[in-house]
Protein backbone atom coordinates (compact mmCIF):
# COMPACT_ATOMS: atom_id res chain seq x y z
CA UNK A 1 0.00 0.00 0.00
CA UNK A 2 2.29 2.41 1.09
CA UNK A 3 4.67 2.64 -1.67
CA UNK A 4 1.63 2.92 -4.21
CA UNK A 5 0.40 5.61 -2.19
CA UNK A 6 3.54 7.55 -2.21
CA UNK A 7 3.77 7.13 -6.16
CA UNK A 8 0.32 9.14 -6.42
CA UNK A 9 0.68 12.81 -7.23
CA UNK A 10 -1.01 15.22 -5.22
CA UNK A 11 -4.77 15.45 -7.21
CA UNK A 12 -4.34 11.66 -8.16
CA UNK A 13 -3.92 11.24 -3.99
CA UNK A 14 -7.16 14.13 -3.67
CA UNK A 15 -9.19 12.17 -5.59
CA UNK A 16 -9.01 8.87 -3.51
CA UNK A 17 -9.23 10.86 -0.50
CA UNK A 18 -12.48 12.46 -1.69
CA UNK A 19 -14.25 8.38 -2.37
CA UNK A 20 -12.59 7.51 0.33
CA UNK A 21 -10.93 5.31 -0.65
CA UNK A 22 -7.78 6.12 1.18
CA UNK A 23 -7.47 7.73 4.34
CA UNK A 24 -4.94 11.37 5.15
CA UNK A 25 -3.76 8.82 7.96
CA UNK A 26 -2.78 6.53 5.76
CA UNK A 27 -0.94 8.21 3.26
CA UNK A 28 0.62 10.50 5.97
CA UNK A 29 1.92 7.16 7.11
CA UNK A 30 3.17 5.61 3.61
CA UNK A 31 4.60 9.07 3.54
CA UNK A 32 6.34 9.11 7.04
CA UNK A 33 7.64 5.31 6.07
CA UNK A 34 8.60 6.39 2.81
CA UNK A 35 11.32 8.55 4.80
CA UNK A 36 11.99 6.24 7.51
CA UNK A 37 13.19 4.23 3.93
CA UNK A 38 14.83 6.59 2.26
CA UNK A 39 16.13 9.92 3.88
CA UNK A 40 19.21 7.90 5.32
CA UNK A 41 20.49 8.44 2.11
CA UNK A 42 18.57 11.33 0.23
CA UNK A 43 18.86 13.51 3.49
CA UNK A 44 16.13 16.15 2.47
CA UNK A 45 14.53 16.72 6.23
CA UNK A 46 15.99 18.53 9.27
CA UNK A 47 13.05 17.31 11.38
CA UNK A 48 10.29 15.19 10.99
CA UNK A 49 7.12 16.38 12.61
CA UNK A 50 5.44 12.84 12.90
CA UNK A 51 3.07 13.70 15.82
CA UNK A 52 1.89 16.56 13.77
CA UNK A 53 1.12 15.57 10.68
CA UNK A 54 -0.68 12.51 11.90
CA UNK A 55 -3.03 15.05 13.64
CA UNK A 56 -3.80 16.51 11.27
CA UNK A 57 -4.12 13.77 8.90
CA UNK A 58 -6.40 12.21 11.46
CA UNK A 59 -8.62 15.98 11.76
CA UNK A 60 -8.53 15.89 8.13
CA UNK A 61 -10.10 12.52 7.34
CA UNK A 62 -13.01 13.38 9.77
CA UNK A 63 -14.05 16.89 7.97
CA UNK A 64 -14.03 14.49 4.52
CA UNK A 65 -16.22 11.68 6.73
CA UNK A 66 -18.65 15.00 7.19
CA UNK A 67 -18.49 15.91 3.73
CA UNK A 68 -16.68 19.17 4.71
CA UNK A 69 -13.15 18.91 3.36
CA UNK A 70 -11.20 22.28 4.22
CA UNK A 71 -10.03 22.77 -0.06
CA UNK A 72 -9.37 20.17 -2.59
CA UNK A 73 -6.13 18.92 -1.40
CA UNK A 74 -7.36 18.55 2.46
CA UNK A 75 -5.47 15.52 3.39
CA UNK A 76 -2.43 15.78 0.96
CA UNK A 77 1.02 15.57 2.59
CA UNK A 78 3.71 18.10 2.28
CA UNK A 79 6.94 19.52 3.54
CA UNK A 80 8.86 22.45 3.97
CA UNK A 81 11.81 24.62 4.05
CA UNK A 82 13.24 25.08 6.82
CA UNK A 83 12.89 28.83 6.16
CA UNK A 84 9.29 29.19 6.58
CA UNK A 85 8.05 29.70 10.84
CA UNK A 86 6.59 27.20 11.90
CA UNK A 87 4.51 27.51 15.26
CA UNK A 88 5.83 25.14 17.94
CA UNK A 89 8.21 23.81 15.23
CA UNK A 90 12.24 24.49 15.40
CA UNK A 91 13.08 27.00 12.61
CA UNK A 92 16.56 27.06 11.73
CA UNK A 93 16.86 28.58 8.21
CA UNK A 94 19.51 26.00 7.83
CA UNK A 95 22.01 27.81 10.23
CA UNK A 96 23.54 27.19 13.34
CA UNK A 97 22.55 30.84 14.82
CA UNK A 98 18.91 30.00 14.87
CA UNK A 99 19.25 26.51 16.41
CA UNK A 100 16.57 26.15 18.87
CA UNK A 101 14.26 28.95 17.32
CA UNK A 102 11.13 27.52 17.88
CA UNK A 103 8.67 30.67 15.87
CA UNK A 104 5.47 31.24 17.94
CA UNK A 105 3.26 32.01 15.47
CA UNK A 106 3.26 31.10 11.35
CA UNK A 107 3.97 32.20 8.03
CA UNK A 108 1.22 33.32 6.42
CA UNK A 109 1.71 30.57 3.58
CA UNK A 110 1.90 27.80 7.00
CA UNK A 111 -1.79 29.29 8.06
CA UNK A 112 -2.63 28.99 4.48
CA UNK A 113 -2.03 25.50 4.72
CA UNK A 114 -2.79 24.27 7.91
CA UNK A 115 -6.16 26.11 6.94
CA UNK A 116 -6.43 24.17 3.91
CA UNK A 117 -6.27 20.82 5.60
CA UNK A 118 -2.66 19.48 4.63
CA UNK A 119 -0.69 17.98 6.83
CA UNK A 120 2.78 19.20 7.36
CA UNK A 121 5.51 16.36 7.46
CA UNK A 122 8.16 18.33 8.78
CA UNK A 123 11.49 21.04 7.79
CA UNK A 124 13.42 20.55 4.52
CA UNK A 125 16.93 21.17 4.11
CA UNK A 126 18.45 24.22 2.87
CA UNK A 127 21.63 26.17 2.07
CA UNK A 128 22.03 28.54 5.02
CA UNK A 129 19.27 31.54 4.84
CA UNK A 130 19.18 30.48 1.04
CA UNK A 131 22.87 31.45 0.56
CA UNK A 132 23.76 28.55 -2.23
CA UNK A 133 22.74 26.53 -5.14
CA UNK A 134 24.10 22.81 -4.29
CA UNK A 135 22.70 22.68 -0.61
CA UNK A 136 26.15 22.33 0.67
CA UNK A 137 25.97 25.37 2.85
CA UNK A 138 23.81 24.16 5.30
CA UNK A 139 25.41 24.54 8.75
CA UNK A 140 24.10 20.74 9.33
CA UNK A 141 24.81 18.09 6.02
CA UNK A 142 24.28 17.88 2.82
CA UNK A 143 21.44 16.91 0.67
CA UNK A 144 22.19 14.00 -1.82
CA UNK A 145 20.10 14.11 -5.65
CA UNK A 146 17.74 11.03 -5.77
CA UNK A 147 18.86 10.34 -9.26
CA UNK A 148 22.23 10.04 -8.38
CA UNK A 149 23.54 10.31 -4.51
CA UNK A 150 27.02 11.79 -5.44
CA UNK A 151 25.44 14.36 -7.02
CA UNK A 152 23.97 17.95 -5.38
CA UNK A 153 19.30 18.64 -5.56
CA UNK A 154 20.60 22.07 -6.40
CA UNK A 155 20.18 25.40 -3.96
CA UNK A 156 18.91 26.58 -1.70
CA UNK A 157 15.66 24.61 -1.69
CA UNK A 158 17.50 21.34 -2.30
CA UNK A 159 15.75 19.58 0.36
CA UNK A 160 12.28 20.41 -0.87
CA UNK A 161 13.06 19.16 -4.38
CA UNK A 162 15.07 16.05 -3.11
CA UNK A 163 11.81 15.29 -0.92
CA UNK A 164 9.53 15.70 -3.95
CA UNK A 165 11.88 13.67 -5.95
CA UNK A 166 12.06 10.64 -3.55
CA UNK A 167 8.70 10.63 -3.22
CA UNK A 168 8.75 11.54 0.85
CA UNK A 169 6.68 13.92 0.05
CA UNK A 170 3.66 14.78 -2.34
CA UNK A 171 4.38 18.46 -2.52
CA UNK A 172 6.74 21.22 -0.98
CA UNK A 173 7.18 24.81 -0.58
CA UNK A 174 10.37 26.63 -1.24
CA UNK A 175 11.73 30.09 -1.48
CA UNK A 176 13.41 31.73 -4.93
CA UNK A 177 15.45 34.52 -4.45
CA UNK A 178 17.68 33.87 -7.94
CA UNK A 179 16.68 30.25 -9.22
CA UNK A 180 15.95 28.50 -5.61
CA UNK A 181 13.14 26.75 -6.48
CA UNK A 182 13.46 26.47 -10.32
CA UNK A 183 17.33 24.94 -10.22
CA UNK A 184 16.69 22.42 -7.76
CA UNK A 185 13.06 21.45 -9.70
CA UNK A 186 15.69 21.21 -12.98
CA UNK A 187 18.07 18.61 -11.21
CA UNK A 188 15.79 16.71 -9.62
CA UNK A 189 13.01 16.26 -12.55
CA UNK A 190 10.76 18.27 -10.33
CA UNK A 191 8.02 21.18 -11.34
CA UNK A 192 8.85 24.44 -9.59
CA UNK A 193 7.23 27.72 -9.49
CA UNK A 194 8.15 31.40 -8.53
CA UNK A 195 5.76 33.33 -8.56
CA UNK A 196 5.82 37.20 -9.07
CA UNK A 197 7.16 39.13 -6.23
CA UNK A 198 4.05 40.17 -4.08
CA UNK A 199 1.96 36.74 -5.67
CA UNK A 200 2.41 35.05 -1.82
CA UNK A 201 3.01 36.53 1.65
CA UNK A 202 6.59 36.70 2.67
CA UNK A 203 5.21 37.14 6.24
CA UNK A 204 7.14 34.79 8.27
CA UNK A 205 9.98 34.00 5.40
CA UNK A 206 13.12 34.20 7.29
CA UNK A 207 14.72 37.42 5.10
CA UNK A 208 17.49 37.06 2.75
CA UNK A 209 16.64 39.51 0.05
CA UNK A 210 13.81 41.15 0.83
CA UNK A 211 13.40 42.73 -2.70
CA UNK A 212 13.86 39.61 -4.31
CA UNK A 213 12.85 36.90 -2.08
CA UNK A 214 9.33 35.30 -3.37
CA UNK A 215 7.97 31.71 -1.23
CA UNK A 216 6.55 29.04 -4.21
CA UNK A 217 5.64 25.69 -4.91
CA UNK A 218 7.09 22.33 -5.64
CA UNK A 219 5.61 19.01 -7.35
CA UNK A 220 5.96 16.54 -9.38
CA UNK A 221 3.33 17.63 -12.00
CA UNK A 222 2.71 20.81 -13.38
CA UNK A 223 -0.95 20.20 -11.89
CA UNK A 224 -0.45 19.70 -8.96
CA UNK A 225 1.94 23.00 -8.82
CA UNK A 226 -0.72 24.86 -9.59
CA UNK A 227 -3.00 23.67 -7.46
CA UNK A 228 -0.48 24.19 -4.44
CA UNK A 229 -0.33 27.87 -5.96
CA UNK A 230 -3.85 28.87 -5.77
CA UNK A 231 -3.79 27.72 -1.84
CA UNK A 232 -0.90 30.30 -0.82
CA UNK A 233 -1.47 33.14 -3.31
CA UNK A 234 -3.41 35.56 -1.19
CA UNK A 235 -3.29 38.99 -1.16
CA UNK A 236 -1.44 39.57 2.88
CA UNK A 237 -1.90 42.80 4.70
CA UNK A 238 0.82 41.57 6.81
CA UNK A 239 2.77 41.72 4.20
CA UNK A 240 3.72 45.16 2.85
CA UNK A 241 4.92 44.15 0.02
CA UNK A 242 1.64 41.95 -0.77
CA UNK A 243 -0.22 42.44 -4.25
CA UNK A 244 -3.55 43.28 -4.09
CA UNK A 245 -4.61 40.92 -6.97
CA UNK A 246 -7.22 38.14 -7.21
CA UNK A 247 -5.82 34.36 -6.60
CA UNK A 248 -5.48 33.27 -10.12
CA UNK A 249 -7.28 30.30 -11.40
CA UNK A 250 -4.58 28.08 -12.41
CA UNK A 251 -6.65 24.78 -13.26
CA UNK A 252 -9.54 26.35 -15.71
CA UNK A 253 -7.21 26.60 -18.72
CA UNK A 254 -4.40 24.34 -18.03
CA UNK A 255 -5.16 22.08 -20.64
CA UNK A 256 -5.61 24.53 -23.23
CA UNK A 257 -2.26 23.91 -25.26
CA UNK A 258 0.05 26.48 -26.91
CA UNK A 259 -1.50 26.75 -30.44
CA UNK A 260 -0.75 30.18 -31.30
CA UNK A 261 1.09 31.28 -29.15
CA UNK A 262 4.45 33.70 -29.40
CA UNK A 263 7.11 31.85 -27.16
CA UNK A 264 10.54 33.93 -27.18
CA UNK A 265 13.88 32.43 -27.47
CA UNK A 266 16.11 34.91 -25.31
CA UNK A 267 19.56 34.62 -27.85
CA UNK A 268 21.71 35.44 -24.52
CA UNK A 269 20.59 32.12 -22.99
CA UNK A 270 22.19 29.99 -25.00
CA UNK A 271 25.83 31.07 -24.80
CA UNK A 272 28.80 29.24 -24.97
CA UNK A 273 29.66 26.88 -21.96
CA UNK A 274 26.25 25.45 -21.53
CA UNK A 275 26.46 21.57 -21.08
CA UNK A 276 25.84 20.03 -24.65
CA UNK A 277 23.38 17.61 -23.62
CA UNK A 278 21.39 20.51 -21.68
CA UNK A 279 21.73 22.22 -25.06
CA UNK A 280 20.82 19.57 -27.06
CA UNK A 281 17.66 18.71 -25.23
CA UNK A 282 16.62 22.18 -25.26
CA UNK A 283 16.79 22.83 -28.47
CA UNK A 284 14.72 19.28 -29.29
CA UNK A 285 12.11 20.98 -26.85
CA UNK A 286 11.97 24.15 -28.82
CA UNK A 287 10.99 22.00 -31.97
CA UNK A 288 8.54 20.21 -30.13
CA UNK A 289 6.81 23.31 -29.20
CA UNK A 290 6.34 24.32 -33.29
CA UNK A 291 5.16 20.89 -33.46
CA UNK A 292 2.34 21.45 -31.10
CA UNK A 293 1.38 25.11 -32.77
CA UNK A 294 3.37 27.83 -31.02
CA UNK A 295 5.37 30.12 -33.06
CA UNK A 296 9.47 30.77 -31.82
CA UNK A 297 10.17 34.13 -32.12
CA UNK A 298 14.12 34.78 -31.47
CA UNK A 299 14.21 38.09 -28.62
CA UNK A 300 17.17 39.69 -26.96
CA UNK A 301 17.57 40.79 -23.73
CA UNK A 302 21.17 42.84 -24.41
CA UNK A 303 21.63 43.90 -20.46
CA UNK A 304 21.73 39.63 -18.90
CA UNK A 305 25.67 39.73 -19.24
CA UNK A 306 25.29 42.25 -16.60
CA UNK A 307 22.34 40.07 -14.55
CA UNK A 308 24.91 38.00 -12.23
CA UNK A 309 27.04 41.32 -10.90
CA UNK A 310 23.65 42.91 -10.21
CA UNK A 311 22.25 40.07 -8.73
CA UNK A 312 24.75 39.24 -6.03
CA UNK A 313 25.75 43.00 -5.22
CA UNK A 314 22.00 43.72 -4.44
CA UNK A 315 21.24 40.39 -2.59
CA UNK A 316 24.20 40.75 -0.49
CA UNK A 317 23.43 44.52 0.01
CA UNK A 318 20.34 42.84 1.36
CA UNK A 319 21.39 39.92 2.94
CA UNK A 320 24.23 42.26 5.11
CA UNK A 321 21.03 44.47 6.43
CA UNK A 322 18.54 41.38 7.04
CA UNK A 323 21.02 39.69 9.25
CA UNK A 324 22.46 42.55 11.07
CA UNK A 325 19.89 41.00 13.53
CA UNK A 326 21.40 37.84 14.73
CA UNK A 327 23.35 39.25 17.55
CA UNK A 328 23.17 36.88 20.37
CA UNK A 329 20.53 39.45 22.10
CA UNK A 330 16.81 38.34 21.19
CA UNK A 331 17.35 35.02 20.08
CA UNK A 332 18.99 31.80 18.92
CA UNK A 333 22.31 30.75 19.50
CA UNK A 334 24.36 32.84 21.92
CA UNK A 335 28.42 33.15 22.49
CA UNK A 336 28.86 31.13 26.11
CA UNK A 337 32.30 33.13 26.98
CA UNK A 338 31.84 36.39 25.89
CA UNK A 339 33.26 39.28 27.73
CA UNK A 340 31.04 42.27 26.65
CA UNK A 341 28.73 43.39 24.69
CA UNK A 342 31.31 43.40 21.49
CA UNK A 343 32.89 40.03 22.04
CA UNK A 344 28.88 38.66 22.42
CA UNK A 345 28.36 40.19 18.85
CA UNK A 346 31.42 39.14 17.23
CA UNK A 347 31.66 36.03 18.92
CA UNK A 348 28.12 35.35 18.55
CA UNK A 349 27.96 35.95 14.42
CA UNK A 350 31.60 34.36 13.97
CA UNK A 351 30.49 30.62 15.22
CA UNK A 352 27.08 31.08 14.33
CA UNK A 353 27.18 31.71 10.35
CA UNK A 354 28.91 29.86 7.62
CA UNK A 355 31.29 30.81 5.20
CA UNK A 356 28.89 31.77 2.63
CA UNK A 357 26.85 33.46 4.73
CA UNK A 358 29.85 35.26 6.21
CA UNK A 359 31.03 36.18 2.61
CA UNK A 360 28.00 37.58 1.52
CA UNK A 361 27.82 39.91 4.62
CA UNK A 362 30.75 41.57 3.95
CA UNK A 363 30.71 41.83 0.28
CA UNK A 364 27.16 43.47 1.38
CA UNK A 365 28.25 45.74 4.05
CA UNK A 366 31.44 47.01 1.32
CA UNK A 367 28.84 48.08 -1.05
CA UNK A 368 26.96 50.06 1.10
CA UNK A 369 29.68 51.15 2.98
CA UNK A 370 30.31 55.25 2.64
CA UNK A 371 32.01 55.64 -0.43
CA UNK A 372 30.96 52.74 -2.24
CA UNK A 373 27.43 52.91 -1.95
CA UNK A 374 26.90 55.07 -5.20
CA UNK A 375 29.85 53.36 -6.98
CA UNK A 376 28.21 49.92 -6.58
CA UNK A 377 24.61 49.40 -4.79
CA UNK A 378 23.23 52.44 -6.63
CA UNK A 379 24.72 51.55 -9.79
CA UNK A 380 23.16 48.16 -9.40
CA UNK A 381 19.51 49.26 -9.33
CA UNK A 382 19.80 51.26 -12.15
CA UNK A 383 21.19 48.43 -14.27
CA UNK A 384 18.24 46.41 -12.35
CA UNK A 385 15.89 48.75 -13.97
CA UNK A 386 17.49 47.94 -17.18
CA UNK A 387 17.27 44.45 -17.11
CA UNK A 388 13.51 44.69 -16.32
CA UNK A 389 12.75 46.95 -19.44
CA UNK A 390 14.94 44.29 -21.81
CA UNK A 391 11.60 41.98 -20.55
CA UNK A 392 8.94 44.38 -21.43
CA UNK A 393 10.05 45.05 -24.39
CA UNK A 394 10.48 41.30 -25.15
CA UNK A 395 7.08 40.77 -23.85
CA UNK A 396 5.75 42.92 -25.98
CA UNK A 397 6.75 40.69 -28.73
CA UNK A 398 5.63 37.12 -27.11
CA UNK A 399 3.31 35.98 -25.09
CA UNK A 400 5.99 33.85 -22.52
CA UNK A 401 9.60 33.20 -22.88
CA UNK A 402 11.53 29.52 -22.98
CA UNK A 403 14.76 29.27 -22.30
CA UNK A 404 17.35 26.38 -20.04
CA UNK A 405 17.06 26.85 -16.35
CA UNK A 406 20.93 25.56 -15.52
CA UNK A 407 23.66 25.55 -18.25
CA UNK A 408 24.38 22.31 -16.43
CA UNK A 409 23.38 19.13 -15.29
CA UNK A 410 23.37 18.42 -11.48
CA UNK A 411 26.98 18.31 -10.42
CA UNK A 412 29.06 16.38 -8.08
CA UNK A 413 29.07 17.19 -4.36
CA UNK A 414 31.88 18.92 -4.08
CA UNK A 415 32.54 19.95 -7.06
CA UNK A 416 32.33 23.69 -6.76
CA UNK A 417 32.21 24.08 -2.90
CA UNK A 418 35.37 25.82 -2.89
CA UNK A 419 35.05 28.07 -6.12
CA UNK A 420 32.51 30.56 -5.33
CA UNK A 421 32.18 32.27 -8.81
CA UNK A 422 31.41 29.33 -10.17
CA UNK A 423 28.58 28.25 -8.09
CA UNK A 424 26.94 31.39 -8.55
CA UNK A 425 27.12 31.03 -12.35
CA UNK A 426 24.74 28.02 -11.82
CA UNK A 427 21.84 30.79 -11.28
CA UNK A 428 23.09 32.57 -14.93
CA UNK A 429 19.69 31.89 -16.52
CA UNK A 430 17.14 32.23 -13.47
CA UNK A 431 18.20 34.95 -11.41
CA UNK A 432 17.40 37.96 -14.58
CA UNK A 433 13.83 36.98 -13.70
CA UNK A 434 14.23 38.04 -9.58
CA UNK A 435 15.68 41.07 -10.81
CA UNK A 436 12.66 42.12 -13.08
CA UNK A 437 9.99 40.31 -10.41
CA UNK A 438 8.77 38.19 -12.96
CA UNK A 439 7.11 34.63 -12.58
CA UNK A 440 9.17 31.80 -13.74
CA UNK A 441 8.99 27.85 -13.52
CA UNK A 442 11.09 24.70 -14.68
CA UNK A 443 9.60 21.91 -16.35
CA UNK A 444 11.16 18.60 -16.62
CA UNK A 445 11.84 18.20 -20.89
CA UNK A 446 14.39 15.32 -20.77
CA UNK A 447 17.30 13.31 -19.09
CA UNK A 448 21.12 13.04 -19.97
CA UNK A 449 22.65 9.77 -21.15
CA UNK A 450 24.13 9.22 -17.57
CA UNK A 451 20.22 9.43 -16.20
CA UNK A 452 20.25 13.13 -14.85
CA UNK A 453 17.59 15.55 -15.69
CA UNK A 454 16.93 18.96 -17.81
CA UNK A 455 14.87 21.49 -17.20
CA UNK A 456 13.10 24.15 -19.35
CA UNK A 457 12.38 27.56 -17.99
CA UNK A 458 9.46 29.78 -18.74
CA UNK A 459 9.40 32.80 -17.85
CA UNK A 460 6.13 35.41 -18.53
CA UNK A 461 4.78 38.65 -17.20
CA UNK A 462 4.03 39.68 -14.01
CA UNK A 463 1.19 37.94 -12.79
CA UNK A 464 0.60 35.45 -15.68
CA UNK A 465 1.16 32.24 -13.77
CA UNK A 466 -1.82 30.67 -15.39
CA UNK A 467 -0.33 30.92 -19.00
CA UNK A 468 3.59 29.52 -17.86
CA UNK A 469 1.55 26.70 -16.38
CA UNK A 470 -0.46 26.45 -19.45
CA UNK A 471 2.42 26.20 -21.78
CA UNK A 472 4.38 23.72 -19.36
CA UNK A 473 1.34 21.18 -18.94
CA UNK A 474 1.29 21.24 -23.21
CA UNK A 475 4.66 19.67 -23.14
CA UNK A 476 4.49 17.62 -19.88
CA UNK A 477 1.28 16.12 -21.68
CA UNK A 478 3.74 14.37 -24.43
CA UNK A 479 5.88 13.21 -22.12
CA UNK A 480 6.14 11.15 -19.06
CA UNK A 481 9.36 12.15 -17.65
CA UNK A 482 6.88 12.80 -13.97
CA UNK A 483 6.69 8.91 -13.77
CA UNK A 484 10.55 7.52 -13.82
CA UNK A 485 11.12 5.84 -11.06
CA UNK A 486 13.62 7.64 -9.24
CA UNK A 487 16.59 5.44 -7.98
CA UNK A 488 16.55 5.42 -4.48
Amino acid sequence: MSSTLTDLSMLELAAKLATREVSSVEATRASLQRITQVDPKVRAFLRVDEAGALRAAEASDARRQSGSPASALDGVPVGLKDIFLTQGVETTCGSRILEGFVPPYDATVVRLLKEAGLPLLGKLNMDEFAMGSSNESSAYFPTHNPWDLTRTPGGSSGGSAAAVAAREVFGALGTDTGGSIRQPAAFTNTVGLKPTYGRVSRYGVIAFASSLDQPGPMARTVADTAALLQLIARHDPLDSTSADVATPDCLTGLEDGVRGLKLGVPREYFTAGMDPEVEGTLRASLEEFERMGATLVDVSLPHTKYALATYYLLASSEASSNLARYDGIRYGQRAKDARGLKELYTQTRGQGFGAEVKRRIMLGTYALSAGYYDAYYLRAQKVRTLIREDFTRAFQQVDALVSPTSPVPAFKLGDKVDDPLSMYLMDVYTLPCNLAGLPGLSVPCGFTQGGLPVGLQILGRPFDEARLLRIARAFEREHDFFRRAVPV
